[in-house]
């Protein structure tokens, strides 16, 4: 039966499942919100709290990623697989026997750790079986199956909240689990263990860093939003500043901060940083447009954006077929130029934008967004050692969520502040001495047709900034590495490696 498992496609099908469990796990809750809020009673006035639900997730899958990148790099990538996917289960469980909110909060940041390791882990130790030469194609496989999880969750999770109830969501986690676990031991190798020691120390700060920027840009933290917000960054980068200074004097860093003078490394990371600024512009601003410009419900505006998310998937395959052929800066580059045309396209939209077209944009969009994943990752874990894959994959997934962060803080504040700005010059419809209820009606209309160019301006905007940010993000592209570089990097004068 072993040997029967022991192919090493067999075994990236067992890691892949992990990932896509996890995957799904990121999304599900979406369509199951509304059950979540009745059944543990959360009253109408601390629905905001509610989102913590989502947020909650995303903090726990940040923050544990740099830490089992580098406890894998030392333990084995096999072993610390099935150990997050231990962690992932327990939190799973916690999270279907939830009594009230904060239990589930908590429970989601503990299955959130493990699941925010699978992904990093799976990569290191898919990579290891396979010959470098394949690496692009596999890494596209896992981008895709990841990238599939999160598309398929919303459907997902209401079709069990409709069938069995939303605690369902998690209970069903459990024996996936289990089936997914003896998978990967029978068909996964060990893969090398490089020992040494893991930097908890500096795990914790960094951790500690990434949760204040998490929750400082995450928006949900009530009032004194500014305040606080601008605190919790500012500790951020105090702790990053503290993160990097230890980093110089341990002997076993968590992360080596001379990782980033390899080209390929830092370039890669720096390209998937300005990739999350973007792909969080088009997922949320995609719904919005089509709930305040075209005034559809909200299930259609899912809809909409689903023709993103799906091309996603097939960007991502496709980029891992062409970087076999070739260098991983011009696929990378290829997909930027792709997803900035589409954004282009969309910044043209207007209130009566066809559904032929829209698609065809966002389509267009997705596949860019897919084609970057591969070259990106195939470069950042091309430039470190075997020893150091964990944590180099943790770190440029981690850098795309940072992204993310970043760019709906910004884009949140900016569009607001954009608007008023519009605005400001408009004066409100309001009843005045002598004026006749025909004049007064004749103003609101006025007002609400300036207020939706102003609104359909700033969607614009929005967009075209998108577009110049996957543009700006070609310079760090243009400089990823690959193997098959180093006779074509002569012609640049630059070294691959």
């Amino acid at each position: 039966m072993k040997n029967r498992l022991s192919g090493p496609y067999i075994g990236l099908a067992a890691l892949c499942a992990g990932i896509f469990l996890a995957a799904l796990d990121q999304t599900v809750v979406v369509t199951a919100l509304p059950g979540m809020i009745l059944d543990l009673q959360i009253p109408i006035t601390k629905l905001n709290e509610a989102a913590w639900i989502v947020t909650a997730y995303l903090l726990g899958y940040t923050v544990a990623m740099p830490l089992f990148g580098q406890v894998s790099d030392v333990y084995g990538h096999r072993l610390v697989y099935l150990l997050a996917l231990g962690v992932f289960g327990v939190g799973s469980l916690l999270c279907a026997v939830a009594p009230d909110l904060r239990w589930l909060i908590v429970a989601r940041v503990i299955q959130a750790a493990g699941g925010g390791a699978v992904v990093p882990v799976a990569m290191a130790n898919a990579v290891a079986q396979f010959p470098r030469s394949k690496h692009p194609f596999i890494l596209g496989i896992i981008a895709a199956v990841a990238e599939a999880g999160g598309v398929l969750g919303p459907l997902y999770g209401a079709t069990l909240v409709e069938r069995l109830g939303w605690r369902w969501i998690f209970y069903i986690n459990v024996p996936l689990i289990a089936i997914i676990a003896v998978l990967v031991l029978l068909a996964c190798r060990d893969g090398r263990k490089v020992g040494g020691q893991v930097d908890y120390r500096g795990a914790v700060v960094l951790g500690l860093g990434l949760a204040a920027l998490t929750i400082g840009l995450s928006g949900e933290i009530g009032s004194g939003a500014v305040l606080i917000t601008a605190s919790l960054v500012l500790a951020a980068l105090a702790l990053f500043a503290l993160f990097a200074a230890l980093e110089r004097r341990t002997g076993h860093p968590l992360i080596e901060l001379s990782m980033f003078r390899e080209v390929g490394f830092a370039s890669g990371n720096g390209a998937n940083f300005l990739v999350g600024v973007a792909l969080i512009t088009s997922m949320v601003n995609v719904p919005l447009f089509a709930a305040t410009v075209l005034q559809r419900p909200p299930m259609e505006g899912g809809l909409l954006l689903l023709r993103l998310t799906v091309a996603m998937p097939v960007g991502a395959l496709l980029g891992g077929m062409l970087c076999q052929r070739l260098p991983y800066r011009y696929v990378a580059t290829l997909g930027l130029l792709v997803t900035s045309l589409a954004l282009f396209l969309t910044s043209g939209w207007s209130g009566n934008a066809s559904d032929v077209v829209m698609t065809r944009d966002l389509v267009l969009a997705g596949l860019g967004y897919g084609l970057v994943i591969s070259p990106i990752a195939s470069s950042v874990l091309s430039s470190v050692p075997a020893d150091k894959s964990g944590v180099a994959s943790a770190l440029v997934t981690v850098m795309r969520m940072i992204g993310m962060m970043v760019g709906l803080s910004i884009l949140t504040s900016w569009g607001l502040g954009r608007f008023n700005t519009l605005m400001a010059s408009v004066p409100l419809p309001l009843p005045t001495a002598g004026a006749s209820a025909e004049a007064l009606q004749q103003q609101m209309i006025e007002y609400q047709n300036l207020a939706f160019q102003a609104v359909l301006r700033v969607f614009n905007e929005v967009f075209l900034v998108a577009a110049i940010v996957c543009l700006v993000a070609i310079v760090p592209a243009l400089l990823l590495r690959s193997q098959g570089d180093k006779r074509r990097a002569s012609i640049f004068g630059m070294r691959a490696r």
